[in-house]
């Protein structure tokens, strides 16, 4: 007989954006895919993690501890890192980039804790995109060496015009109503379901 389905708990640790930030409704995409999310059996719980301007650096250093406060050696614990443009503010190479990304993968595959990775959106600042783009690159490489779903955020919506106008008109250079609903249909379209083993819900 197979084994019941464990409850699962959802740690999504990143930015502001994971936060809603930008979000005039207070969803965000985060609160966009709780809604598309729904489940009876097994329950399915988000726990966000939002911290202002943090770094991969940060997260590999944090998320452990934090994450650990919301698991439980019962339920089917998995992490959603939310990535951004903060190592290149930071001066980060991008060695240490995919490092603190690789890091953060291998000690939640120790610890029996499935990932889900989504990549940074793109800026409103075109010189910083080429650097986005590249790091959004190896981000994705550090997923594809270990067979983890990786959101691609970035070449989507680079050139999305409402996308754009969003930024270009936020005083902290965030995406609004749109852009989140955007972020929020990539993440639902790029393996989301599959990931939980759930069925697919009307998008």
């Amino acid at each position: 007989m197979a084994e019941p389905r464990r409850n699962i708990r959802i740690v999504i640790i990143g930015d502001d954006l994971v936060g809603a930030g930008g979000d005039p409704k207070g969803l965000g995409w985060v609160g966009r895919v709780i809604a598309k999310t729904q489940s009876d059996y097994p329950r399915v719980d988000f726990y966000p993690l939002a911290t202002p301007e943090i770094s991969t650096a940060g997260m590999s250093e944090q998320w452990l501890e934090e994450a650990s406060k919301r698991f439980a050696a019962d339920t089917d614990n998995r992490l959603i890192v939310c990535l951004n443009p903060n190592d290149i503010n930071s001066g980060i190479t991008m060695s240490r980039s995919r490092l603190n990304l690789a890091n953060i993968l291998d000690t939640a595959a120790s610890k029996g804790v499935q990932c889900f990775v989504v990549s940074p959106i793109p800026s409103r600042n075109p010189q910083l995109n080429y650097d986005i783009e590249h790091l959004a690159a190896g981000f994705e490489d550090v997923a594809s060496r270990r067979s983890l779903p990786f959101v691609d955020c970035f070449r989507p919506l680079i050139d999305h015009a409402g996308f754009n106008e969003e930024l270009k008109n936020s005083v902290l250079g965030l995406p609004g109503q749109l852009g989140h609903g955007l972020i929020a249909w990539l993440v639902l379209n790029q393996g989301w379901y599959r990931w939980l083993d759930l069925p697919e819900q009307e998008i």
